[in-house]
């Protein structure tokens, strides 16, 4: 680092902060997205209850808009993370309907016959 001088360095370091600020906002897509089949499977499981899912959606479509928000107009996303934060608790939701309450699975009518017979 000692050919580049003071200035240098200071604008390699603020470049180097850019540039992971960019990435972090790049992969708020790919947070947002993988909560789709998350939502779908909890969706159709019948082990968790579908409010789940729906909440999982909205916090897929949060994290795609707060994204895309940061991407193209940055000046507003503090106010969209704001509006959005709400939507942002379903992933929590979802692990503490896990750690509390647990996966219920549907009474199984066959076994169920079969050891009262």
């Amino acid at each position: 680092m000692s050919v580049f001088d003071k200035p240098q360095r200071d604008a390699l370091a603020m470049l180097f902060l850019s540039l992971r600020d960019h990435q972090n906002t790049a992969a708020e897509i790919l947070w947002g997205v993988w909560l789709f089949p998350l939502a779908m499977l909890v969706y159709h499981s019948r082990f968790l209850p579908r409010f789940l899912a729906v909440w999982l959606v909205i916090n897929g479509f949060a994290y795609v808009i707060l994204s895309l928000t940061g991407e193209l107009l940055p000046q507003y996303q503090d106010k969209v993370f704001t509006y959005s934060q709400p939507a942002f608790f379903g992933e929590i939701a979802l692990t503490l309907w896990l750690v509390i309450k647990g996966a219920k699975p549907p009474a199984d009518r066959t076994g169920s016959s079969l050891a009262a017979a």
